[in-house]
């Protein structure tokens, strides 16, 4: 038995595909501290592990007063946070033993933790993988328009963060791509080479493991009965930004009183009494158990968030993607790369538009064929059995 300490920043899309990856690991007679901030306390101590947690608003604060408008803002934000989480790791785990770490790929943290405590790492990507020069390009079209008074500023405070960490931390921080994208000896990838993006440009370092879904605690329930065998559509926009009235309104002018019955999950964040009069072939929930949902679903109007995409796809239902922020965008291109769907805006679109693209995707038996072989790939890679299997082949190699 191996003692494992897992860090990880927290947000949905970045501890869900750690769960059954931890329950495994316990399973197979691993020990397992986590780290993540207190709304996931509850959802990590049913694995079994132990759950440390951080200061979330003040980690929050400490990201965002890096500045937003440029992604090395971002990352500098990412370097603000070591302050905040890094006393408060080696105070909570003074005096304990670790055989190795599991980090998040995007926790400016992992990899600085990991230096300090001098333990061999793995790193946890839940979005798509990138490569340095990749990420190096994509930095630099972040700036391309950018005046140079602008641009120095910014470069010049990551310098000076950067120095200043490895000065009191005694580590070496490099570029910031080993901030942003925490490369490690190994890094566990939640997806397939068949919907990541240049998938052949990763080197045996990275192993595709596939959405590593697990059976969740049911937040509702919901007669699926009342789906089963009619033409279905599914319509989330996740757990983070999901407060669009007006586009659930919308979504009723598009489909309300259809020969389509319609499955809306609003979230928490709004009352459904605040949309009106619910036309009478939607059902309108504020959360139903979604993969359940999905396994009756003809078509997914989704965000596109990794989990919501990964999940949609693995069960062989094509997408409508209405992109949000973050990686969605580019999870949106690789659903039509693969020809599993298409990509809307959310900010012209019309009612008449968004049914327009139903119709089409539904009536179009390529977008089904294509969504049902990205799923019989994500089945047949092994999910987080496989990631564990490549945890334990890490550790021969490293004898721990």
């Amino acid at each position: 038995m191996a003692r494992v300490l897992f860090i990880n920043g927290g947000s949905e899309g970045h501890i869900n595909p750690t769960i059954g990856v931890v329950q495994e690991l316990i399973a197979r007679g691993e020990e397992v501290v986590y780290f993540c901030i207190e709304a996931f306390r509850e959802r990590i101590e049913k694995t079994g592990a132990s759950v440390c947690t951080f200061d979330d608003q003040q980690f929050i604060q400490a990201f965002i007063s890096g500045g937003r408008s440029y992604m090395l803002e971002r990352i500098n934000g990412l370097l603000l946070t070591a302050d905040i989480v890094i006393p408060s790791v080696l105070e909570q785990i003074k005096g304990e033993h670790f055989d190795y770490i599991i980090h998040d790929s995007m926790f400016g943290c992992g990899r600085i933790l990991a230096q300090i405590l001098k333990l061999p790492a793995i790193s946890s990507c839940t979005s798509f993988a990138q490569t340095k020069a990749l990420f190096d390009k994509m930095l630099e079209q972040s700036f391309i328009q950018a005046p140079a008074e602008t641009v120095k500023p910014i470069s010049d405070r990551f310098q000076s963060l950067k120095a200043g960490l490895e000065e009191k931390y005694e580590v070496e921080i490099g570029s910031p791509y080993e901030v942003f994208c925490n490369p490690a000896p190994l890094t566990i990838v939640y997806t397939t080479k068949e919907l990541q993006p240049d998938g052949e440009a990763f080197d045996q370092t990275y192993k595709f493991v596939g959405p590593a879904l697990s059976v969740r605690s049911a937040q509702a329930s919901f007669d699926l009965d009342e789906i089963k065998g009619k033409e279905s559509i599914y319509i989330s926009l996740g757990t983070v930004f999901n407060q669009v009235i007006d586009f659930y309104k919308l979504c009723f002018e598009a489909f309300g009183n259809t020969d389509y019955t319609i499955v809306m999950a609003i979230g928490d964040k709004i009352q459904i009494s605040d949309l009106g009069k619910v036309p009478r072939n939607f059902i309108v929930e504020n959360y139903v158990p979604q993969m359940d949902v999905l396994q009756h679903t003809k078509l997914f109007i989704t965000h596109g968030g990794m989990n919501s995409t990964h999940e949609g796809l693995y069960c062989g239902v094509p997408l409508i993607v209405i992109p949000q922020s973050a990686d969605q965008p580019v999870i949106a291109q690789q659903v039509v790369h693969i020809g599993a769907g298409v990509i809307l805006q959310m900010q012209s679109l019309t009612a008449k538009q968004l049914r327009e693209a139903a119709d089409r995707v539904l009536s179009r038996s390529a977008f089904q064929t294509a969504a049902a072989n990205i799923g019989a790939s994500f089945r047949k890679s092994g999910g987080y059995d496989q990631a564990v299997n490549e945890i334990m082949e890490f550790k021969r190699q490293h004898r721990i």
